[in-house]
């Protein structure tokens, strides 16, 4: 397993320690192990893990600014997970509203011993941003319009909202609400991974930068 990760981080240039290879397989094999009696994702190969939950999740890096984040409808942390691990200076605040997940969100801090992801049971509605955040992070949780509407209060005055999307979503961007700015989208690659993915970042009108 480690050898197929250091194949993909080689060819999608991304470079981490043996601890991050380690604590990114590590959580491979514990969502792999609790996904039998859990049902956590449709992926059952853990090859295919790597491929479409930790790369897809980690290729977001370099495009994500500050260093408080949260990871809404995380699942079973994606990508929250990922990221915290390739990046272990930011703090990364994993929101679901299922226990299971939340369950198993502990039980990854507990053994990876990560300290900075904080697991959140709770709908995104209804958790206070108590400080702010720089990043509100979303993968196949709901069309922009809704992450929007639900999130609002989440990111401080220049923080962003970042949507992992497969193709670009032309009309959820063309029906952005009031108060957003449409940022960029950047096309992301993603070794070994078919169809296509992009990272939509957008920004409340009201911020700066």
């Amino acid at each position: 397993m480690i050898n197929k990760l250091s194949a993909l981080l080689k060819a999608a240039n991304i470079s981490l320690t043996d601890l991050q290879k380690e604590q990114l397989v590590g959580y491979v094999g514990l969502l792999h192990k609790w996904n039998k009696a859990y049902n956590l994702t449709s992926v059952r190969d853990p090859q295919q893990m790597l491929v479409r939950h930790i790369m897809d999740s980690i290729v977001v890096e370099p495009h994500l600014q500050g260093n408080c984040f949260i990871d809404v409808g995380t699942g079973p942390g994606l990508p929250g997970v990922p990221l915290a691990i390739v990046r272990p200076e930011a703090h990364f605040t994993l929101l679901d509203s299922l226990g299971k997940r939340v369950r198993f969100l502990k039980q990854v801090q507990h053994e990876l011993k990560l300290e900075n992801i904080a697991p959140v049971q709770s709908r995104v509605e209804e958790f206070p941003a108590e400080p702010p955040f720089d990043g509100v992070i979303s993968r196949a949780f709901a069309s922009l319009n809704d992450m929007l509407s639900w999130c609002h209060h989440l990111p401080g005055e220049n923080g962003r909202f970042y949507a992992l999307k497969g193709v670009v979503p032309q009309d959820e961007l063309a029906a952005l609400p009031e108060g957003f700015i449409h940022q960029q989208t950047v096309k992301l690659a993603v070794p070994e991974l078919e169809g296509e993915r992009h990272l939509v970042v957008v920004k409340p009108a009201k911020s700066g930068g």
